[in-house]
């Protein structure tokens, strides 16, 4: 963990979704149990938006991609709204 937290800090993000999402649970867990000064809560804090602001344009992305690859009853592609996916198989 101490390396993978050092490999986040040297790059200034993580490189996937997973990483993101476990990092931001480290912050919330810091900042939880109350022991950081007010400067290091800050800085959590801040770290925690930029992290909930790249998991979030991940989740996005990865919305959109499904949305440009969904398939057609004839076999083409076809654009399909993403909740509109799932509610056509039953799945909501």
């Amino acid at each position: 963990m101490a390396t993978q937290d050092r490999q986040q800090k040297s790059t200034g993000e993580p490189q996937d979704f997973g990483s993101t999402m476990q990092r931001l649970e480290s912050l919330v867990e810091q900042l939880e149990a109350g022991e950081l000064s007010l400067e290091d809560s800050l800085k959590a804090f801040e770290q925690g938006v930029a992290l909930a602001r790249d998991a979030q344009r991940r989740l996005d992305e990865a919305e959109l991609k499904v949305r440009q690859l969904t398939e057609s009853e004839e076999g083409g592609m076809e654009l399909t709204p993403f909740g509109a996916a799932a509610e056509n198989h039953g799945e909501r």
